[in-house]
């Protein structure tokens, strides 16, 4: 969960283990095939498509299934002498379809980015295969030229650049085959523990080529999502009586607990515990106060996945995981480690906004559930999705909760002020209107930080509920646009959700973009609603909205709106020479008369620049003058440029000169609306 909105940080990403709350690049149109076969034209709602609601027994033993079958799964699809599966998790419908996830090894070695879902009947028939990659594991080196000393190394380095203080790696540098970002290759994967700058838990792991010694990869794993509450008020909360004292351990569900860490930053802390079964008191200074919030919150995250989707527990097998508070001193965070399988709260600002309200510790848990199912790759457009899981899933705990004090909304962290002047941390109606977000899908998207990559997915989530259009949900005012400029009519939050899940489940692998997002939503929605269902086509139209894809029959979904951005931060020096930034266009034709260039520069003394677009041919527009009397920060404007002259394709410019001395700054990025 990003708290502040700082300069961009670029992704480096990668396989989920973890996730904060806080706040694989695709180019070209957004289509794409993940390798489910389009449902025929007449196919009907198929009501056994439904996730079927299985307890962690039934569970557990299709693992045990897929596992005596796995040797003959691997044949059927052709993997190499050398390959073997590996269950990991298996969902299933009320028809009996089964979807088992598998990762791969590759003669004994991990493979990292190889996993794949294999889809089959109840007649044990397989219907489909959706891989993280098609590339052939072959012609992998059968050792390394580079010691795993020289491994271990780098990623120290890297680490410390992160705040980490470790010497020594928490996990010694260990061979696997990494697949990830291309052809396959021998590799070493090291992880590094301490903590980063502000005090997060650091878990980076780092792929290092085992021929080279080249850094192929890296990602942090430890990503920044009767009770009387903070947030919700007074509730119910699972407890537990041993004797005549009672503890927060919730035996209803999975034996949650719920930890104070007393301002550490280790450890579990204490349980806690009491004489009575009262927890808090609603005000931060009473410890058990966040506790009660923790614990809250976490009941609902369980509830909502097992009475919706039938999923009992974050991995599905009837475990709960645990939470701590009260970690560090001020600590403006929240976090879900894998790697502990628990949920860790900061007390916020002046300790006095805990981390701890409905929709923080959902968006947290879900990154749990992404990682056991999906296990979206932290980093480019699957990172974006990852964060954007988290946020659609917190939304829907919120609404599913129907608490009063704490009514569901399409916004993020609105309880506990984040940005300290009342405002969400996000908002999924309109992205953009946090200053960092995106809207919609363009070419190069997967550039930018996870935390802002994820506005598409959240703005489609949006208006595949409710729709385009102002209105007031829950007396909250939303005012959702569209990229092609055409309404989107709503399918409702309940079967967005179902969508969503089963997509995530079912459809979803670990390098999945928002093409492929969009490919593995219909499908998901062709089997739960029909191929020619109002579902389906809202689900297309709600993509094309974003500019993913086209609108239903086919074609643009407007001629006059395809979006092209870049978002690489240029300095721009004080009185001196012009600088430029560039962006590619691939659109065919001529430019518009009404050519939208959003511009996004960062400088005190604005008056001190002149912005120019410059146009493939060289011909140059003035956007904005120097002004020796306009004394603002900041140009965050859009210009509409007659460019009708002008051939669309090419490359385009924003130029800018800083005219006079003392104030500086930086383009922060910059679009152009065709």
């Amino acid at each position: 969960m990003r708290s502040t909105h700082r300069k961009r940080a670029t992704a480096t990403g990668a396989l989920l283990a973890a996730a904060a709350l806080l706040v694989g690049v695709q180019t070209g149109s957004a289509s794409a095939d993940i390798g489910w076969p389009a449902a025929p034209a007449a196919a009907q709602a198929n009501p056994g498509a439904t996730p079927a609601k299985l307890t962690p027994a039934q569970r557990a033993a299709l693992i045990a299934k897929a596992n005596e079958t796995k040797a003959a799964t691997a044949k059927e699809l052709g993997l190499g002498a050398k390959e073997a599966l590996v269950v990991r998790d298996v969902a299933q419908d009320l028809d009996g379809t089964t979807h088992t996830r598998y990762e791969r090894t590759y003669d004994g070695l991990p493979v990292l980015g190889g996993d794949l879902i294999v889809k089959k009947d109840k007649a044990a028939t397989t219907k489909g295969v959706s891989r993280s990659t098609t590339a052939k594991l072959q012609g992998i080196a059968a050792a390394p030229k580079v010691a795993p000393a020289a491994a271990e190394k780098q990623a120290l380095g890297l680490a410390k650049a992160e705040g980490s203080k470790d010497s020594k790696a928490s996990m010694a540098p260990r061979q696997v085959v990494w697949m990830g970002t291309g052809a396959p290759v021998l590799a070493f994967e090291t992880v590094v523990g301490g903590l980063q700058h502000d005090g997060t838990p650091n878990e980076l792991h780092v792929i290092t080529d085992a021929a080279t010694g080249k850094k192929l990869f890296e990602w942090q794993a430890v990503e920044n999502g009767v009770g009387n509450t903070q947030y919700s008020g007074q509730v119910t909360v699972g407890s537990t009586q041993s004797g005549s004292t009672y503890n927060l351990t919730d035996g209803g569900r999975g034996n949650h607990k719920t930890y104070d860490l007393n301002g550490g930053s280790s450890g579990t802390g204490t349980l806690f515990s009491g004489p009575d079964d009262t927890w808090g008191t609603g005000a931060p200074s009473n410890r058990e106060t966040a506790g009660a919030d923790a614990a809250y919150g976490a009941q609902l995250t369980w509830d909502y996945y097992k009475n919706v989707h039938g999923r009992t527990g974050i991995r599905g097998d009837g475990v709960g995981a645990y939470s701590r508070v009260h970690y560090g001193n001020a600590y403006v965070n929240a976090f879900w480690q894998d790697s502990c399988f628990c949920m860790t709260y900061g007390d916020g600002e002046g300790n006095q906004k805990p981390l701890t309200s409905i929709d923080v510790a959902a968006h947290e848990m879900t990154h749990g559930v992404t990682a056991a199912t999906a296990k979206l790759i932290y980093s480019g457009e699957s990172g974006g999705l990852n964060e954007a899981t988290s946020d659609i899933f917190a939304a829907a705990v919120e609404f599913n909760a129907n608490n009063p004090k704490d009514p569901g909304d399409y916004l993020v962290g609105e309880k506990i002020d984040i940005n300290g002047d009342g405002t969400p941390l996000r908002y999924m109606d309109k992205p953009s209107k946090d200053g960092a977000s995106k809207d919609a899908w363009y070419s190069g998207i997967g550039n930018i930080d996870v935390h802002y990559s994820s506005g598409p997915a959240n703005h489609f989530f949006y208006l595949l509920s409710e729709g385009s259009g102002a209105k007031v949900i829950n007396g909250v005012s939303y005012d959702s646009p569209t990229s092609d400029g055409k309404p989107v009519v709503g399918i409702g939050r309940d079967k967005a959700e179902k969508i969503w899940f089963k997509a995530l489940t079912t459809k979803f692998t670990a390098s999945t973009n928002y093409a492929n997002a969009r490919v593995g939503t219909v499908a998901a929605a062709t089997e739960l609603y029909g191929a020619n269902s109002a579902e389906v086509k809202g689900v297309e139209n709600a993509w094309a909205a974003i500019n993913v894809g086209s609108r239903p029959g086919g074609g643009d979904p407007d001629p006059g709106g395809s979006v092209f951005e870049n978002q690489t931060d240029v300095a721009i020096p004080d009185n001196g020479a012009a600088v430029t930034s560039s962006i590619a266009v691939t659109k065919t034709g001529n430019a518009p008369a009404t050519l939208k260039v959003d511009v996004d520069i960062v400088h005190t003394w604005r008056g001190d620049l002149r912005v120019d677009l410059v146009a493939p041919d060289g011909t140059v527009y003035l956007l904005k003058n120097t002004s020796s009397g306009d004394s603002a920060d900041n140009v965050k404007q859009q210009f509409t440029v007659n460019a009708s002259s002008e051939l669309a394709a090419g490359t385009w410019k924003l130029k800018v000169q800083d005219k006079a001395a003392q104030d500086t700054g930086y383009i922060n990025g910059w679009k152009l609306t065709f």
